[in-house]
């Protein structure tokens, strides 16, 4: 039922553009839109570089559902029709320009629809809620959004076994870095929202954890209200520490990777980490300055996560 419909829309539709075309837009967007993430790809494989390309511009379209120019329309069918969408693309039936890369890539890498649900699921939470009680509920809420990421791109990065090869044991089942995988999405989640926290609030959502919040005697007016004193950056230290924490926990599985998408996966995990810095460095101020990485600044992370890659 649903492949007759999508069929019926691409006999009414102008042509999608050809896969060079498609990469190339998923290129640009990426390009345009995560500029560190992007850099880190410029390091990888070419048929890599271009995979992650793909999925990351599916992750964006899917993020703008609930934090677009369109998301005051969005509703539970909306999400429901993108997930009939995405069944679509698995099944290899394109509906929109930049699926035709996904679709490719899909038939390169054995990618599991099931964290592309997760993420929908994630957006859906967005819809009904705005404040999370516990770190808890919060960390399911970035598993979907974020920690799926590392789960859809695991496939196209390769996980090595041949590095841990030993005369007895010449070919070891080494254990997939998935929790690590997920770490890293939910690192990167946590980052955007310390880095976010004055755009979130300005939108009316909070993200930090209320029950946290009390726990430094701060409170949500506070928040809503931009008050940065002691008790705030007493606050933020604690939530840069477990953001930290859940960056050292994803760096222990960068050496079960390919040893030919290391160098990017430290790379983009180090540039990631340095918004932290820039947060520390604006005096917690995250209601008045947005915290970002300049090019020196990641430029000089790029040398030492070679090293990193060759000797950890």
């Amino acid at each position: 039922m649903l492949q007759r419909s999508k069929s019926s829309q691409r006999m009414t539709r102008s042509p999608l553009v050809s896969l060079e075309e498609s990469y190339e837009l998923c290129r640009q967007v990426t390009a345009k839109y995560s500029k560190t993430f992007y850099m880190g790809t410029q390091l990888m494989p070419e048929a890599k570089s271009k995979a992650i390309w793909a999925i990351y511009v599916w992750c964006r379209r899917t993020d703008e559902l609930v934090d677009g120019p369109m998301s005051n329309t969005t509703t539970t069918e909306t999400l429901q029709e993108w997930e009939q969408h995405l069944e679509s693309i698995f099944a290899g039936y394109p509906l929109e320009d930049a699926d035709v890369a996904l679709v490719d890539t899909l038939s390169r890498f054995p990618i599991d629809i099931q964290p592309f649900r997760d993420m929908i699921a994630g957006q859906q939470m967005d819809l009904y809620r705005s404040r999370y009680q516990t770190f808890e509920e919060l960390k399911l809420y970035c598993y979907r959004v974020a920690g799926t990421v590392g789960l859809m791109t695991m496939p196209v990065m390769g996980v090595e076994t041949s590095s841990f090869a030993t005369p007895w044991n010449p070919s070891p089942k080494m254990q997939s870095p998935v929790s690590e995988a997920i770490a890293l999405g939910i690192a990167n989640q946590l980052t955007n929202i310390l880095r976010d926290v004055g755009e979130d609030a300005r939108r009316g959502r909070i993200y930090l954890p209320l029950q946290e919040l009390a726990l430094f005697d701060y409170t949500e007016e506070d928040l809503l209200n931009g008050v940065i004193d002691d008790r705030w950056r007493e606050l933020m230290k604690f939530q840069i520490h477990r953001a930290r924490k859940f960056f050292v926990d994803a760096e222990r599985g960068i050496k079960r990777l390919n040893a030919d998408i290391r160098w990017p996966v430290w790379s983009a995990s180090m540039l990631y980490s340095k918004i932290l810095d820039a947060i520390e460095r604006n005096q917690y101020d995250v209601f008045n300055r947005r915290a970002y990485v300049s090019t020196p600044r990641k430029l000089v992370c790029l040398p030492i996560a070679f090293l990193r890659s060759k000797v950890l």
